[in-house]
């Protein structure tokens, strides 16, 4: 027992030592604003885009399915674990998307996972970029397939992987990269994969501004997602053809052998997706693409980077915001490579423009400020 607790010991020296240590901090809050650490701030931390999680017909819903079923399924969906809302939010989440059929699971890590072990194996070839998220990553080395990892938007170098190809090829890849908040070029990437016969596998979990893929795209697509960011709940999902959502929902281990999705989070979900899909929900998607612009004018996304260079560096600038009031987290390696450590904002359509003033104000006192501006007065 000794020996495992040093060795634990010894591996935490290490990462104090490269100053990559972390923690869990609690951060009480409702919305962007609460407490930290005794503080007050706002935090530009979350991925609660439109701010669903506390919109009130969000909650309401969580509290019926409460009431009716309880806190838990019970069970993995294949035994007794799927309830009337879990089928419902599936066919929702197919119509939204234009699919067939959907399948959902616990979260949009094992919606990855599902997808690449079921769909890729020793036989076939997976294209991933290089900066494609965890799951992805991990989903291809649980997959057991040929993976190479194409240079970042590199459609070259894909181009060329899927030229020289031996054996059925999936091409895997994020629509919105969560470190750098840049786009996937998804119609250069829907015309390799149609023009090679590859299966295209796209993880929308950023996508709440885009980018959409085209009406026609010649190719089969598998779509993950998850609920736990612009919806506002938690869990993942997978829209496509009929046939591979019944293939992952007889083979997907992450599906087969874990309980459902809790009945509470499904019905936020749902009800997060109708305000969505409605006027209201193209207002928020608006107020979001505001926040956008005063930040970082013609960013296409809500993930804005303040690249900074080494570790110390980014981790001073996020001390000295959280000593105004603003949580940004400084994201480093092994999370980012090396000498790229940065500032990572990310923006809701729940910030409001003193929020934001406050945060342009702070960033600027640092000097890292890249384009943006105050809120006429």
């Amino acid at each position: 027992m000794t020996r495992w607790r040093d060795w634990a010991r010894g591996e935490l020296d290490g990462l104090r030592a490269q100053g990559r240590f972390r923690s869990v901090r609690t951060f009480d809050a409702h919305g962007p604003a609460g407490r930290l650490q005794g503080r007050d701030v706002v935090s530009f931390a979350s991925n609660d885009y439109l701010g669903l999680t506390t919109h009130p017909a969000v909650v309401a819903a969580a509290h019926e399915a409460l009431d009716r079923w309880g806190t838990g399924s019970g069970a993995s969906r294949l035994i007794v674990g799927s309830r009337p809302g879990h089928d419902e939010l599936e066919h929702d989440l197919a119509d939204w998307k234009g699919a067939e059929r959907a399948l959902l699971l616990p979260t949009g890590f094992a919606a990855n996972l599902a997808v690449l072990t079921v769909l890729a194996g020793p036989d076939v070839l997976v294209c991933s970029d290089e900066l494609n998220h965890a799951s992805i990553i991990d989903g291809c080395r649980l997959a057991r397939a040929k993976v190479e990892v194409f240079p970042h938007r590199d459609l070259d170098h894909l181009a060329a992987l899927l030229a020289a190809a031996d054996r059925p090829a999936v091409v895997v890849s994020d629509t919105v990269f969560s470190m750098d908040g840049d786009l996937a070029d998804v119609a250069g990437l829907a015309e390799l994969c149609a023009r090679h016969d590859a299966l295209l596998v796209l993880d929308e979990a950023h996508a709440v501004l885009g980018p959409e893929l085209p009406p026609e795209v010649g190719a089969e697509v598998v779509r993950v997602g998850t609920l736990s960011k612009m919806l506002g709940a938690l869990g993942g999902f997978v829209v496509g053809a009929a046939p591979i959502i019944d293939l992952l929902v007889n083979r997907a281990r992450p599906f087969i052998f874990t309980t459902a999705p809790t009945p509470a989070d499904t019905a936020a979900a749902r009800a997060a997706l109708a305000v969505l899909r409605s006027p209201e929900g193209d207002a928020l998607r608006a107020r979001l693409r505001h926040a956008v612009e005063r930040v970082r004018p013609g960013h296409p996304s809500p993930i804005v980077p303040v690249v900074l260079g080494h570790e110390d560096v980014a981790l001073a600038a996020s001390a000295r915001l959280l000593e105004q009031g603003i949580l940004v987290p400084a994201i480093r390696p092994p999370t980012v490579p090396p000498g790229t450590s940065r500032l990572r904002v990310a923006l809701s359509a729940a910030h409001t423009d003193e929020m934001l003033d406050a945060l342009l104000g702070a960033l600027a006192g640092l000097g890292v400020l890249s384009g943006g501006g105050r809120s006429p007065s």
